[in-house]
């Protein structure tokens, strides 16, 4: 693989494609951002707008926001617990607050989800401090991204994506366990093109697990479908972002492992 480092200027481009929605088609590949970073298939550029300041900001106000929430949760000790992510883990703060607090309040969590981020702008916002200072290391990192990289035709940019941040999280934090969840299944239908290309992604990135001595990797997807492999709207109303169910089912899967990797 190869990490291209590009201009300060485009840290527009990139922001603001962090509110493109999910379930929307995309161009953008996936590679290491430096700061701030563009993939490296030149047809992306011509899909990002870059001229609305309004997005940009929001993206940078959740972005130095973290801060604020890290600083927060120091106050009560050492975090233990990162979760990583787009909106379905952004989400824990919504639909699976309550679940939250219940299954993860212990272990002093610091959640950095952001609604709307592909494998890039995690890799942007790791390289801009948001797992800084985090001394004692948390003992668990769990990662759970991908799916609003779709739109890259490229299924190998996707997993280039992925293993790049499993590495990153490893340098910054490198007595931290990481949980790579699997890219959860969306759209209603079991045959969707999208299933088959999400299975084939986690098939690779599955190939990270060491047997947990540095990454532990599970795929609960199954356990948000239906017994004829469709999606419903009571597990995810848009087929694509869990509800309180599908919260309070993630919580129950990754508990074992999580517990397991506590130790």
């Amino acid at each position: 693989m190869i990490w291209k480092r590009v201009a300060v200027g485009l840290v527009v481009a990139l922001s603001l494609t962090a509110w493109v929605r999910a379930d929307e088609p995309k161009t953008t590949a996936t590679t290491r951002p430096s700061a701030p970073a563009i993939p490296d298939e030149p047809a992306v550029a011509s899909g990002i707008k870059s001229t609305n300041p309004k997005l940009q900001q929001q993206f940078l106000d959740r972005h130095t926001g973290f801060a604020k929430d890290k600083e927060e949760a120091l106050k009560k000790g050492p975090i233990q617990f990162v979760l990583i992510g787009d909106s379905i883990t952004d989400g824990w703060r919504g639909g699976g607050k309550e679940v939250f607090a219940e299954a993860f309040g212990n272990y002093n969590p610091y959640n950095i989800g952001i609604g709307g981020d592909r494998t890039q702008h995690v890799l942007w916002r790791i390289d801009n401090g948001e797992l800084d200072g985090l001394d004692p290391n948390p003992k668990v990192a769990m990662i759970m991204i991908g799916t609003n990289n779709l739109g890259n035709p490229s299924n190998e940019a996707i997993e280039n994506g992925i293993e790049k941040i499993v590495q990153e999280v490893h340098e910054k934090l490198p007595q931290t366990k990481i949980l790579l969840l699997g890219i959860f299944p969306r759209d209603h239908e079991a045959t969707s093109p999208r299933r088959a290309r999400i299975k084939d992604i986690n098939d690779a990135i599955s190939k990270l697990d060491d047997n947990g001595k540095t990454v532990k990797y599970l795929d609960i997807g199954d356990k948000f479908l239906e017994p004829d492999g469709t999606l419903s709207p009571e597990m995810m109303k848009d087929y694509l972002h869990p509800g309180a169910k599908g919260y309070q089912i993630w919580a129950d899967a990754v508990k074992l492992t999580l517990d397991e990797l506590m130790k």
